[in-house]
Parts: C-alpha cells; sequence; structure tokens
C-alpha cells in the first residue's frame, strides 16, 4: 500500500540559500537524528544537481542496522524543485519531491514523499507499528534544525 508524507516550512531566508543547502546531498546528515547513521557515500565535489544524479548512503533506519541507500535524481527544476527516487534501499518505494516557492517572507519549503514498504502485509504491520512514528520523528527532527538554522534570530 502506498503512503504519502507531506510537509511543508517557512524559511526566512533567499530561495538561492535554501535552493544552495538542500540541493546539496552533503548536507542531509545535518538534518537527519544522529541515530540514523546517516553517512552520503558518494564523493560529490560541488553541489550542482542534475537528473540523473546518482547518490550512494548508508543509514540504519532500524536497530542500528547499517543499509546502503541509493537514490537518483530524477527531476530538477533549478531553485524551484528537485525529486529524489530510491533506487535501491529498505523501501519498494520511495519518491521525495522537494519544492522550494519564494514568498515575501522567504521561501516556503514542501516536501512530498510517496512511499511504499516492502513485504506485502507484514510491511503495512511494521507501518502502523513504527515506521509511520519514524519518518514523523525524522521530518520533526528536520523542522527543529531548519528553524535554528533559518529563523532563529541571531
Amino acid at each position: 500500500m502506498r503512503h504519502q508524507l507531506y510537509r511543508e516550512q517557512q524559511l526566512n531566508t533567499s530561495v538561492e540559500e535554501a535552493w544552495k543547502f538542500f540541493s546539496s546531498a552533503n548536507n542531509l546528515s545535518k538534518i537527519t537524528p544522529k541515530e540514523m547513521n546517516f553517512i552520503v557515500r558518494t564523493h560529490l565535489p560541488d553541489d550542482n544537481i542534475y537528473p540523473g544524479m546518482i547518490i550512494d548512503y548508508y543509514v540504519s533506519p532500524l536497530l542500528g542496522i547499517k543499509m546502503p541507500w541509493k537514490t537518483e535524481i530524477t527531476q530538477v527544476e533549478f531553485q524551484k524543485s528537485f525529486t529524489d527516487f530510491q533506487k535501491k534501499g529498505p523501501y519498494k518505494l520511495w519518491n521525495h519531491h522537494h519544492e522550494f516557492i519564494k514568498n515575501d517572507l522567504g521561501v516556503l519549503m514542501k516536501d512530498t514523499v510517496d512511499y511504499e514498504l516492502p513485504l506485502g502485509f507484514l510491511g503495512e504491520i511494521a507501518h502502523t507499528l513504527f515506521v509511520k512514528k519514524k519518518l514523523e520523528h525524522i521530518f520533526e527532527y528536520r523542522n527543529k534544525v531548519l528553524e535554528n538554522m533559518f529563523n532563529s534570530k541571531s
């Protein structure tokens, strides 16, 4: 069964700065809870994101078990949106669309994640028992870090 996680957050920064931060895979570990042991394995000499870009990570989503995660950037509209799609990892489907909408306060950032767990019925039980809560925790953590980075008064 497919699920969707949607979040939006107002960031008090320019679209240029938001894009620079979020389009760099090297910044993902900064906004991921430490217990996930998120490591970018692909050497990325610059932050130029492009369709077809492949990025390899390690992540420990459950019980500290390290798993490989491979994503492909499938869509990029410069300073407006990009999409990463899981090629290999813990999900049967993971498609994460990031949007950046310039406004009078800075940038409204929107995340839409369409995902599906493997193992059919067992995956649905896991979703109900802990996966949904874990994803909510990850995005709540991300929200707090981004509040501190972009919305705190110096």
